[in-house]
């Protein structure tokens, strides 16, 4: 004899499947802690601030051009 099964109960199993699966990528690429992110941020700032701490002067002969 046949199974009985309610489509209605397959369809929402296989969407909530889907679901799951689209959320644990989400989670790979979104799921950093707000702390680790501000942590990056700064980070990322107090780099980019040495960096330019360690400019030369703006030289205007270089930039502008011939006339």
């Amino acid at each position: 004899m046949a199974e009985i099964i309610n489509l209605r109960q397959v369809r929402k199993a296989r969407e909530k499947a889907e679901k799951d699966a689209r959320a644990a990528e989400n989670r790979v690429t979104f799921g950093r802690p707000k702390k680790q992110k501000t942590l990056q941020e700064k980070r990322k700032s107090l780099e980019e601030s040495r960096h330019e701490g360690h400019r030369l002067g703006h030289r205007p002969e270089q930039d502008d051009p011939p006339t």
